[in-house]
């Protein structure tokens, strides 16, 4: 089970809703907490009759759940970033390296 707790105290919750250049990420640093390591889990399913809708999905279209966590150095996550994407509109791509 993902531990969803954060590391950002709840009095900075004010400034991250402010808007700049950088978005949340750029204001997470202004605080003290730039992410440094990120955590995607990826999952594909049928969309919940909502979110077809939403989506505007042709029929038997299946959605991805992207579920990504940033986090600070040494702390807990300072981010959970939860998407739903139409599979046909999106190619996802990752590069890793083999090294450790």
């Amino acid at each position: 089970m993902m531990d969803r707790s954060t590391a950002v105290p709840p009095r900075s919750f004010r400034l991250l809703r402010r808007r700049g250049s950088g978005g949340v990420y750029a204001r997470l640093a202004e605080l003290g907490y730039k992410p440094v390591h990120f955590r995607e889990e990826i999952r594909c399913r049928m969309p919940s009759g909502g979110e077809a809708e939403q989506l505007a999905l042709s029929p038997g279209t299946p959605v991805i759940l992207i579920c990504r966590t940033a986090f600070a150095e040494g702390v807990k996550a300072v981010e959970v970033n939860e998407m739903t994407l139409d599979s046909a509109s999106y190619v996802l791509e990752y590069e890793f390296d083999g090294r450790r």
